[in-house]
């Protein structure tokens, strides 16, 4: 009996060794193999894009091989394919012509052009030249013209507008006409900003304004924006390390936030350059984000997609540029919303034809209206899947070829090929695989570029027919020999019932590639609920470029789980999230977890924790606020803790506007005395996308609570480089083999 205390003792040690055998330094190391910047150079033949030559009977391509950057000439009529070059030649002339040795397969060629098959153009480092393949002479070429972003050449290339001092001029020859003078800062012509100019109020650096006009195709009217400021509102940023000095900068940029009503507008105006008359357009000021510039149908009609504030609505609208008086071609409204991440519409110059989409039916469908009569034709495609693509409009066969997702058995995501004619008949599968394809249709119609893929199935580039869908030539395979002697395994894709137990809810499994199914393993939920879109790749490449594979080799078992509310299904699956972001997807994700642990009893679905960025950012840590009781530990990055903290148009769409009560609801802000896990936010501070504000705020909020966090702020990193920050990838793999794994990281360990 005496012995009993030591036996327990014993068990216990055996249990938490069973249960926490992974996070040392071997573990570290083993998933520092599997970042992608450490893999990347062990795959080949991967990242292949066609580059059609003339009508499209041939194309060529670059890759690296193991040889290294090699170029290939695919000539598909004679089912041939060879190097678009001889490489040693090549490099043997270049080498000469710029007097730096330079190696046959590593010729860093940019902006490449094939002129006849017989001569190549390109950039080579500051070097623009040309090169007869015949004979490998070397000539330099002379640099095109480039515009200032403040400029617009015309399609005749006799006349330039341009912007200065916030009013329109019209440039031809050596002639200067100034089109506007009432221009100020306040209300100024064709001053446009990019969405990530970011100016720096330390230094008075100047705006740097891009012209936002159209030309006719005649060149003779000018559709140019007019941007009213009086009310604009900035977002800040604090660069607390300054290339020089010890004076931090502050940064500012126009950004309009969920909710605001004081924001930059925008409306048109036409000149009629030929007779210098000025023609005010009918359109009403609208939001600037919810404009999307315009297209010609003729010298003399325009047209332009606009939403409103909500997304309830969207036209497409057409302006007839002689009088400024606009009409509506089609109109669409939708009680929650209309999707623009979920639209694509094509207009053509000599047809009647629009090819439109929309969710009205409660899919994502292509429908055909007439341009003229502003009325619906017919509906062209029916039933229960997901038009993603118009790949190409035949217009004189009237035959469309798109991609969509949900019609063949299997994975609802993977997109396959399709032909259908304008009135719905005749709809033809075009690629058969099983397997997530994207497609590109050659100039004359008669080919397919097919790259095809699963997360467990390598990329496979073909060639096929337009018509039939049968494969003409194979063209490569990626070549995953080196990690597979590393040891890589495919992830398990996985289908389960949702929080409906009826629905179908799909995602992926990542493991140790040592995994000892005698063993437990933490469990950790790798997500992004923003309904934009999914987490779950589904191409090899994105179940390879993410961070859920080496943190799998810290010892953790990772889930991805698409719930509802995400994209690429049903409007009705798509609308669970709409004003309730709050959801996050968490009852499909907890649900999901369980039901997978109960198949695989490693998964120690008592240890579980969640991480994510942006979007999911706000995911990770609003799941520690509201489920306490299934997430433990959370590492959230560049959350958007309150929705009225991000860019206006990603909250108004899915949360709607105004920004009512639901947002409080919903906002990690109000819940932070809710926090009973182990929490860590992380954000750059030099983060335009989300700003910084977000989760100081939170952070804020949690002190207020009086919760232990912990907050690291990346100093100069912005959106994508903070999740990339390898500092970063190791805190968060320390916080969960500290907090879920309950071990000591290893110390200070250097991600190379």
């Amino acid at each position: 009996m005496k012995s009993t205390p030591y036996i327990l003792i014993f068990m216990l040690f055996v249990s938490s060794y069973n249960l926490f055998a992974q996070g040392e330094l071997k573990d570290y190391q083993e998933a520092e193999k599997w970042l992608w910047k450490n893999i990347e150079s062990k795959i080949y033949k991967s990242n292949i894009y066609p580059n059609w030559i003339g009508k499209g009977d041939s194309l060529w391509y670059s890759t690296k091989t193991r040889k290294g950057q090699e170029f290939f000439l695919v000539d598909i009529k004679n089912k041939k394919q060879e190097e678009l070059f001889d490489h040693q030649k090549m490099s043997e002339a270049l080498s000469t012509y710029t007097g730096t040795e330079l190696k046959a397969y590593e010729l860093k060629l940019k902006q490449l052009k094939l002129k006849n098959q017989s001569k190549l153009e390109f950039a080579l480092d500051t070097f623009l030249l040309s090169v007869d393949l015949k004979t490998y002479n070397v000539s330099k070429r002379e640099k095109e013209k480039k515009y200032r972003s403040q400029e617009l050449l015309s399609p005749n290339k006799e006349k330039i507008a341009f912007i200065k001092d916030y009013n329109l001029f019209l440039k031809s020859g050596d002639e200067e006409k100034q089109l506007t003078t009432d221009g100020n800062a306040e209300l100024s012509y064709g001053t446009s900003i990019s969405w990530y100019f970011v100016k720096n109020e330390s230094q008075n650096q100047k705006m740097e304004y891009e012209i936002d006009a159209y030309w006719s195709p005649d060149s003779r009217y000018l559709i140019c924006a007019k941007y009213n400021r009086k009310h604009t509102q900035k977002l800040f940023m604090y660069k607390s390390t300054p290339k020089e000095g010890f004076r931090a900068e502050v940064y500012s940029y126009e950004r309009p936030i969920a909710g605001d009503k004081d924001l930059t507008r925008v409306s048109y105006v036409v000149f009629d350059t030929q007779t210098g008359k000025t023609i005010d357009c009918d359109l009403p000021e609208n939001a600037t984000f919810l404009e999307y510039g315009f297209q010609w149908k003729s010298n003399t009609r325009a047209y332009t997609l606009r939403y409103y504030r909500g997304y309830q609505k969207r036209e497409l609208i057409e302006l007839d540029v002689a009088t400024g008086k606009s009409r509506s071609i089609v109109s669409e409204t939708a009680d929650t919303y209309v999707d623009p991440n979920m639209h694509i519409y094509k207009v053509n110059k000599e047809s009647d034809d629009v090819i439109w989409t929309s969710e009205k039916d409660g899919w994502h469908h292509l429908y055909r209206y007439s341009y003229e009569s502003a009325s619906l034709k017919n509906q062209i495609t029916k039933g229960e899947f997901v038009v993603r693509e118009i790949c190409k409009v035949d217009y004189k066969k009237k035959k469309i070829y798109f991609r969509a997702n949900g019609k063949e058995e299997g994975d609802p995501y993977y997109t396959y090929l399709y032909s259908i004619n304008f009135d719905g008949s005749g709809m033809k599968l075009l690629s058969p695989e099983n397997a997530f394809h994207s497609c590109r249709i050659s100039p004359n119609g008669k080919y397919i570029f097919d790259n095809y893929s699963r997360v467990d199935l390598p990329d496979r580039f073909v060639i096929r027919s337009a018509k039939s869908g049968k494969r003409v030539m194979d063209i490569a395979e990626t070549d995953i020999q080196d990690i597979l002697k590393m040891g890589w395994k495919a992830p398990e894709m996985y289908s389960v019932k949702g929080r409906d137990n009826e629905t179908d809810i799909y995602g992926v499994i990542y493991r140790p590639f040592n995994l000892d199914a005698t063993k437990t393993y933490p469990v950790l939920d790798g997500t992004y609920s923003g309904p934009q879109t999914i987490r779950t790749p589904k191409t090899f490449r994105r179940g390879l470029i993410n961070m859920d594979v080496p943190m799998a080799q810290i010892g953790f078992v990772v889930v991805t789980v698409d719930g509802m509310g995400s994209a690429f299904r049903s409007k009705k699956f798509h609308d669970v999230s709409y004003k309730n972001l709050g959801d996050i997807g968490a009852p499909d994700h907890i649900k999901a977890i369980k039901d997978l642990a109960k198949k695989y009893p490693y998964m120690d679905i008592e240890n579980v924790g969640i991480y994510g960025h942006s979007a999911g950012g706000y995911d990770a840590t609003h799941a520690l606020l509201a489920h306490p009781d299934f997430y433990k530990v959370g590492v959230s990055s560049a959350g958007n803790h309150d929705h009225r903290s991000a860019k206006a148009w990603w909250p108004e769409l899915y949360m709607g506007f105004p920004a009512g009560k639901h947002y409080d609801e919903q906002s990690n802000f109000f819940m932070a005395d809710k926090l009973e896990g182990k929490l860590l936010l992380v954000h750059g501070n030099m983060d335009n996308n989300v700003n910084p504000a977000a989760s100081i705020r939170m952070a804020d909020e949690l002190i207020k609570a009086n919760k232990d966090f912990e907050l690291i702020l990346l100093p100069g990193k912005d959106h994508g480089t903070c999740y990339y920050d390898t500092y970063f990838i190791r805190k968060r793999w320390d916080f969960f083999v500290n907090y879920l794994m309950h071990k000591h990281a290893p110390k200070e360990f250097k991600i190379n």
